[in-house]
């Protein structure tokens, strides 16, 4: 089959074979032809397989003959990432149509996503958090919406946005078509499909959790300890011309990125606490191959769509399956060819035990010659948890030790009442501190300084304080209170 086969617009193939396409895929031969009768949609579709153009094509085909200045089709992901590549799809597709779109996702300034609701984009592609900021708006309507697909239904469930899914399910019309695609079929998700769809043609329901066939998949046992010199020691052999790594955590992420390139491997990190400014920078340096390697946590493992990525490493065992196959689906795209590496310490081998379950076969395992896997690791790639928490519940007490201390020290230096008359015999001065008598300093002294001293400040000085306190409401230079 052809995509001329699908019927679909000219200016459409137009765009596809200059994207170099030339057949559908086995998602997009199934998915075109009922979309484009304007049914309901169910799919099981596994990561690089396509699925992209198996929505977006029959979206844009619609869209082509229909009234604009209102968005008539409404996309859903689960992250930034994905959100920002699924646009970058369909701007190449509708290349040689009038169709524009826009991306709605957190992390940078709601101007410009206000001003594509107010133009009437004809595809907003959002992930469900942001979108249900804008509807708080009188702007954001999309009373003119025909189509609405959910991409990647079961990592939204994964980090928790079906209550948002269903909020947004309130604010858009419910005579539409909706097109839903997820890589596994939880309970959770198949219950709001049927909430969701009517008589869905359905797709691939029996093939879930499968990795792209073009993938070769290796296990590399190696003590935990000594992943970060085994990954060096694979790059630096060139088994790897450039790898996308997922690690269990952002610390680690950090710490694995900052041992690459103290060894001399350009690399960078995608994660949560990074800025959308940096995890932009971070994946187009990866694409432009100004970057080795890219760091990245789950939170990437559906947003990044690199052509001809040849290698994915885990360098921590997902605790999931599904996200073991979301991870390894970055290579072997779209019937491309890939390789994926896991590093497997001993006590991961009970998530790799899940792993092969679900895959239906053991996958083999490679030990790498003239590696020392007896070697002295040269430092802790993470801190333990517990020792983390203990360091800081350390800083906490000292801040709470030191801000009594400065408070004790506050009340301690108050001025007592002077008795009527002035200061007489062993009597003190305010904010001085010293008796008059006794030490041949002046009246009012406290070493020379005047009256209400506190560091040669005049009277009633100290940031506003009560004349009688001056100095700031510190001692003579004292220790400061803590921040």
């Amino acid at each position: 089959m052809s995509f001329g086969d699908l019927k679909l617009h000219a200016n459409l193939l137009a765009g596809i074979r200059e994207l170099g396409f030339t057949r559908p895929t086995a998602i997009q031969a199934d998915a075109i032809p009922p979309a484009l009768e304007g049914r309901d949609l169910l799919a099981c579709a596994q990561t690089g397989s396509g699925k992209t153009a198996a929505f977006m094509l029959p979206i844009l085909h619609r869209l082509m003959d229909t009234p604009r200045g209102k968005t008539r089709a409404l996309i859903l992901a689960p992250t930034r990432e994905l959100a920002a590549q699924i646009l970058a799809d369909m701007q190449d597709l509708a290349v040689h149509t009038p169709l524009n779109g826009a991306a709605i996702f957190g992390g940078v300034g709601m101007g410009p996503q206000e001003h594509a609701f107010r133009s009437g984009v004809d595809v907003i592609v959002a992930t469900p958090g942001r979108l249900l900021d804008h509807f708080r708006a009188p702007y954001a309507k999309l009373d003119a919406l025909e189509v609405l697909v959910l991409d990647e239904a079961d990592r939204m469930l994964d980090m928790g946005f079906l209550p948002d899914i269903r909020r947004v399910l309130r604010h858009i019309p419910t005579k539409r078509q909706t097109l839903f695609f997820s890589a596994t079929m939880p309970p959770p998700i198949a219950t709001l499909a049927r909430e969701m769809l009517r008589s869905p043609a359905t797709i691939n329901l029996e093939r879930q959790s499968a990795a792209a066939v073009g993938i070769t998949q290796a296990i590399y046992p190696v003590p935990q300890e000594l992943k970060s010199a085994l990954f060096l020691a694979l790059l630096n052999r060139g088994d790897m011309r450039e790898a996308l790594v997922f690690t269990r955590t952002k610390h680690r992420a950090n710490r694995l990125c900052e041992y690459l390139l103290k060894n001399g491997i350009e690399a960078d990190r995608i994660h949560g606490n990074r800025s959308q400014t940096q995890r932009t920078a971070a994946l187009e340096g990866f694409k432009n191959g100004r970057f080795r390697v890219l760091v990245a946590t789950d939170i990437a493992a559906r947003g990044i769509d690199v052509e001809e990525l040849g290698h994915v490493v885990n360098f921590d065992v997902p605790l999931v399956p599904a996200d073991y196959i979301h991870r390894i689906g970055r290579t072997g795209r779209a019937d491309a060819v890939g390789d994926a590496f896991t590093f497997v310490a001993r006590e991961e081998e009970g998530e790799l035990g899940a792993i092969e379950k679900v895959l239906g076969k053991r996958l083999p395992r490679v030990t790498v010659p003239d590696f020392d896997y007896a070697a002295r690791p040269e430092g802790r790639l993470e801190i333990p948890l517990g020792e983390r928490l203990a360091t800081m519940r350390a800083h906490k007490a000292g801040d709470r030790n030191r801000a009594q201390a400065n408070q004790a020290r506050r009340q301690g230096s108050a001025p007592a009442s002077a008795p009527a008359g002035g200061a007489r015999g062993s009597s003190r001065t305010a904010g001085s501190g010293r008796p008059v008598s006794g030490g041949g300093r002046p009246p009012g002294g406290g070493g020379g300084r005047p009256a209400g001293g506190g560091g040669g400040r005049p009277s009633g000085g100290g940031g506003g304080r009560s004349p009688s306190g001056g100095g700031g409401g510190r001692r003579f230079g004292g220790p400061r209170s803590p921040r």
